[in-house]
Parts: C-alpha cells; sequence; structure tokens
C-alpha cells in the first residue's frame, strides 16, 4: 500500500508532509495483527483509514465490519457487538450473530468507541484480552478471530483523566495510535481534495470538469472546514449539481463557506489576483467584468435568486441588475438562483 495508491482511491487524500507521514504509517502496520486507534475530529476520514488498513493487511479477503458506537442505546450495543440468543429479551425471537462474530476472520471497526457506556467497556475489555464474545442471554463462549480497529472523534486519554473511558480499556487500544489532522492543519491538502472530489462529481454527470477560478481556489484555502473532509465533498457535490457556468466561479459556492458564516464577504474572494512578478498590462475592462459578474453572482446567491432583494445587497435599482445580468451575460446562472434552495 503506497501513499499514492491511498491518494488516488480513498478520500484520506493529502501530499502534506502530516498526510504523508500517516501514508507511510498506515504501509507499516497493515500487516500486523495489533488494535489501532484512529484519532480525529469528525470528518476526517476515520472509516475510510480503517478500511485501507483492512485492505492492505493479510485479512483482505475476508469481512470489513464498520459499527458506529454512537448509534445504539447502552441496552442496545451488547446486542448489536456480541448478537443474542431467542428468547434473550422480547423480540428476540431466533439467535442473532453480533458484528464481532460477523467479521470473524477479517476485522471489525468500533467508531465512536468514545460513546461506548462503562458498563460496556469492561465486556469490550475482556474481547481484547481473551478474543471470545457471550452472546446476550447466552451461556456459551464464542472465539473470534478479529483486528480490531477503534475510532474516536475525543481526546481518550483526557476521558480517562474524567473517569469517562476505562485507563485498561485504553491501553488495549492504544497499541498501534493513526492521528489524522484536522483540513485547517493541512491547508495544502486542499486543492488537492478539491480537484478529486470535483473530478468525481462531475464525471458522475457525465460532464466534463468545468475551470476554478482564483477566486474559488482563495475562498477554499481561507474556509476552516469545521467538517474537515466530509464537508469539503459535500461542497464539491454541490457546486456539481447547481454550477451551470463554463467556470466554477463564487457564484457557485455555498454562501456559508463563502462568508465563513459571516454576513459580509471577504473582499478579496470576489477577483483573482494579480500575477506576481514584473509589472505587466492590465486590462481594465476585463478586471472589472469579473468583479461585476462575481458581486451579482454572490447577491443572487445570498438572495436566493430574488432579483429585488439581490438588487438591494447590490444597492442599484432592480431594473439596472436585469441590465447587468444581461451585459454580463448570467442570465442562466440568474435562473439556476431561483431554482436551488439556500445554503446556510
Amino acid at each position: 500500500m503506497t501513499p499514492a495508491a491511498l491518494s488516488m482511491d480513498s478520500v484520506v487524500v493529502g501530499k502534506s508532509a502530516r498526510m504523508r507521514a500517516v501514508f507511510e504509517f498506515l504501509r507499516v502496520i497493515g500487516n500486523s495483527e495489533s488494535t489501532v486507534l484512529v484519532t480525529g475530529e469528525s470528518g476526517t476520514g476515520k472509516e475510510v483509514t480503517a478500511t485501507l488498513i483492512h485492505q492492505s493487511s493479510r485479512r483482505k479477503h475476508h469481512p470489513f465490519v464498520a459499527v458506529s458506537c454512537a448509534l445504539f442505546s447502552e441496552t442496545l450495543i451488547e446486542s448489536e457487538l456480541f448478537g443474542h440468543e431467542r428468547g434473550a429479551f422480547t423480540g428476540a425471537i431466533k439467535d442473532r450473530p453480533g458484528r464481532f462474530e460477523l467479521a470473524d476472520g477479517g476485522t471489525i471497526f468500533l467508531d465512536d468507541i468514545d460513546d461506548v457506556p462503562l458498563s460496556m467497556q469492561v465486556k469490550l475489555l475482556r474481547v481484547l484480552q481473551n478474543r471470545t464474545i457471550e452472546r446476550l442471554g447466552g451461556t456459551r463462549t464464542v472465539p473470534v478471530n478479529v483486528r480490531i480497529i477503534a475510532g474516536s472523534k475525543r481526546d481518550l486519554k483526557q476521558m480517562v483523566v474524567e473517569g469517562k473511558f476505562r485507563e485498561d480499556l485504553y491501553y488495549r487500544l492504544n497499541v498501534l495510535p493513526v492521528a489524522l489532522p484536522p483540513l485547517r492543519e493541512r491547508r495544502e491538502d486542499i486543492p488537492v481534495l478539491m480537484e478529486h472530489f470535483l473530478q468525481r462529481y462531475f464525471r458522475r454527470t457525465g460532464e466534463d470538469e468545468p475551470a476554478v477560478s482564483d477566486a474559488v481556489r482563495q475562498a477554499f484555502m481561507r474556509y476552516n472546514w469545521p467538517g474537515n473532509v466530509r464537508e469539503l465533498e459535500n461542497a464539491c457535490e454541490r457546486i456539481a449539481q447547481t454550477c451551470t457556468c463554463g467556470t466554477v466561479r463564487v457564484g457557485c459556492m455555498s454562501a456559508s463557506i463563502l462568508f465563513r458564516a459571516g454576513s459580509q464577504p471577504p473582499d478579496s474572494a470576489f477577483i483573482s489576483p494579480l500575477p506576481a512578478g514584473p509589472a505587466a498590462p492590465v486590462a481594465l475592462d476585463d478586471r472589472l467584468r469579473e468583479l461585476e459578474s462575481n458581486l451579482i453572482l454572490w447577491a443572487l446567491k445570498v438572495s436566493n435568486g430574488n432579483k429585488s432583494k439581490a438588487a438591494e445587497l447590490l444597492q442599484i435599482k432592480r431594473s439596472t441588475l436585469g441590465d447587468r445580468i444581461n451585459r454580463c451575460g448570467l442570465a442562466r446562472e440568474a435562473e439556476a438562483a431561483s431554482s436551488f434552495p439556500h445554503s446556510r
């Protein structure tokens, strides 16, 4: 499993030094049988990382079972993980294997391990120690041959200090730690990810990937991406579904990303920067037309295609806005802006 292969086939894409270090570590631990703890904020790619570890291991031809421990209540999680016997509780009309048994021979990924209640943590510890489980309502010990990968969005060591996570379980899980950095700490990967996702979604629609304006790239680089790679992927999918321009411009972006959740746009997002180096001629009319077009698209996006509101934002008459939309060749974009719900 090479870094190049990882970056081509998954959303754990990146060329930054931090991601190259992650890729190299995943390559090293792929064939290990030891437990892995993948930590990172929501949306950083913990499940994809677990999948890559499984696919690079000797267990790759056996099941990979992923389960989010946050999805189940305290009363349900034991049955989901370990299974149950007929009659174990009301509605248990037949024996049912749990996720550990389904993953036998392969890998189980326990995401959101930080959400497992304390009462369940001691039972997970027993599985890690003995590689055996007991179904709910049963007395038979069932051996399970699985590699365990856990995922956490919170600092488990701090949770141990706070008495919210068992220290012995933490050390059993933290044999091979993998820390995924948030996107804001590897901004050089944003253009790579952006290109990756735009290619994917435009290919799905059967269209060629359009060029992306410098203003859009700058806005993506400035945004802090609290939802990390998942949020960036969603933003690119939205562009692919709504962009009717030959070039992806600021008007094609979600307003919440463009304005960084604020009410006013960053001034520099509306016009591409001048080239560095020796002074060169600048076509003033072309630059002004670019700025005007981007501001009109911004106003239409914020107003959800309502031209009266857009004109108010631009402090011009509605009739003037209509004339400028036609002059800038934005009639299709103006129509499209009114066809999609406003993103907040």
